[in-house]
This record gives structure tokens, sequence and C-alpha cells, in this order.
């Protein structure tokens, strides 16, 4: 894993310290956090919060943990616009393009920057973003964060997806089985999150056309966040609070326990899904990750914009999705 951008431990010790044991959010009648989350890479800080107990610690004894995962961001947001969990992690996307249908939730922290990439398949003639014309792409779902950067790479070089009258043809496919496709000559490239970037150039001799700094915003851009039901938040701050306690200490653990912190991300897959996926590709591609709680609203405002001008949303005004009042409260304790 690459450094995060602020030094953690200290203030680690001032958290660890004051949470678990009795937590006065209990108070309000909370008996139980609902978490959400991926089981992708991108998500191990919520794994890591997980499987190392640091959010059983942070809440305390009184309340319980249930826990979903979600394929995709869509299907994330729509459990959390319906009241079926509380809290977790999901791609800016997502988040962003809900938020205009229904702003019953706020973006409260960063998990991950970087960690995406655009691969092209062996034998596709491409080498450059401008050779993408007339080729198809994977990407995880339509509107996915990776949908979103791979259109700001080609509006770049002047070209455009098929549906707004370019000629670049998107593939709505799970990263999982995108090594399938390139190996059968189905696409052409693939916009994924990783270990999936790793996994294709292994598996299918892919290669990396833009990496984790290269591809869109580079490591600038949040690729994963933790957002949170309006109603859970503002009915249970300290228990917030505790979540991103929790958080920052499985940022803080995966940056210095990298091997460690990939072992418990492969282990949790395997249990949780059954499939067996590669330790040594999976830390592979880890140096393309940067664990990190901060949000880049900058960026977050582009992204909107090109939402809106791909027709996913009717506008680009996200003032209110983001709320940093719990972070910046659990970074001054």
């Amino acid at each position: 894993m690459k450094k995060i951008m602020a030094p953690l431990a200290a203030l680690l010790l001032v958290l660890i310290a004051g949470c678990g044991g009795e937590n006065s959010s209990a108070e309000n009648g909370a008996e139980q956090v609902r978490i959400a989350y991926f089981p992708n890479f991108t998500h191990i800080a919520t794994i890591v919060a997980l499987e190392q107990g640091y959010f059983e610690e942070a809440f305390g004894e009184d309340i319980t943990i249930e826990t979903m995962t979600f394929p995709n961001g869509s299907a994330f947001m729509e459990a959390l616009s319906t009241d079926e969990f509380d809290i977790g992690t999901v791609g800016p996307t997502p988040a962003t393009t809900t938020y205009q249908r229904n702003s019953g939730h706020e973006i409260i922290a960063g998990a991950v920057n970087g960690g995406a990439v655009l691969a092209t398949a062996e034998g596709s003639g491409i080498e450059s973003v401008e050779d993408l014309d007339g080729k198809s792409v994977a990407v995880p779902t339509i509107g996915s964060t990776q949908d979103i950067m791979l259109r700001k790479e080609l509006q770049e070089v002047g070209l455009n997806i098929e549906d707004a009258g370019g000629t670049v043809s998107l593939v709505p496919q799970a990263p999982a089985d995108t090594s399938t496709l390139f190996l059968q000559g189905d696409v052409d490239a693939a916009a994924t999150q990783e270990p999936w970037g790793v996994f294709l150039e292994n598996q299918a001799d892919a290669s990396i056309l833009l990496d984790e700094e290269e591809f869109a915003w580079g490591t600038d851009l949040t690729t994963t966040v933790v957002a949170a039901n309006n109603a859970f938040t503002d009915n249970n701050p300290e228990l917030t609070q505790d979540y991103l306690s929790a958080h920052l200490q499985a940022i803080e653990f995966i940056e210095n326990n990298n091997e460690e912190a990939v072992q418990i991300f492969v282990d949790h897959i395997e249990e949780i899904t059954g499939n067996t996926l590669d330790y040594d590709e999976t830390l592979e591609a880890s140096n393309r990750l940067n664990p990190a709680y901060e949000i880049n609203e900058d960026v977050l405002q582009e992204m909107a914009t090109i939402s809106m001008e791909a027709g996913y949303i009717p506008s680009d005004d996200i003032e209110g999705l983001v709320n940093r009042e719990f972070l910046d409260a659990v970074l001054e304790e």
C-alpha cells in the first residue's frame, strides 16, 4: 500500500483510549449498526476493520454489528436509500448520482485513493487513449466510477461513448469476469479497479495503458468513500464518530502491516464468496492503492459534471453531499 497523506499513530492512541466499553451513543436507543461494503480491494479498510474487531471495539458491547455486501454501487445506493443499512463504503459516482434523486445520505470520509487502471487486451492495437476510437471498453457497471473516469479520458482527446454520439462502446461486466472477455477477444480494453488490473496483466496478458497515477484524476481521486444514511448520522452522532475511529485505525493498520492486511483481505474474500484470490498478485495490486480518509471535493464536483453531461443526473449540484463534521470531530480528539 502507498503511504496515506497524514500520520495517524498519535491520533489513534487517543481514539483507541476513548472507544469501547461504555458507548454513550447507545443512550439514543441504537442497538445495532448495519455496515455495507463490496468484496473488492478498494474496500479493504472496511474489511480490515471488521476482521480486526475495530468496529466491535469502538462501538462497545451494547451494539451489535450486521454486515452485508453488494456487487456494485447501484445496488448499494438503492439499499442505503431504502434504509436497509446505515453506513458503509462505495464509489463516489453512485453516491453522487443517487444524491440527485434522494438526498437522504452523505459522504463523511474517504477510504481509498487511486486503485483504478485502464487496461488493454493483447492484440487490441491500443497504444494511446486516441486508439480507443471504435473500440469496446469493459466497465464494472454503467454509471460506475470507472465509467466516469473513462469518459474524462475520452473527452480530453475528443472521443465519446456511443450513446453520446461517439465511437467507443461500453461493455458492463463484473470485474472478476473481465479476464474471460479479454481471453475470448470480446472487448478491447477495461476500466477497472484493483486487484483486477493486476489479474488482467497476469492472467490475460493485458497491458496497463494508464496506471493508478495516470488514469483520469489519478491518486487525487477518492476512489472509495464512506457514505451514511442521514437518519443514522443525525440520530447517532457518536456511533458515527466511533465508526470513523475504527475506520482510521484500519487505515493505520494497512499502512503499517501491508502484507498482513492483504492476507486478511484474501482470506475474507474466500470466506464470504468462496473465491480464492492469488495472494502474490493481490499484494502486487496493493502498490496501486492509497488508503486515505480525506475527501477531494473538487474532483467529486468534476465527476458530478461529467455524470450530468452523460445524462446520468439532471444537475451537477451536489451541495450538502459531503459532510466533514464527524471526521473533523474525530481528528480533533
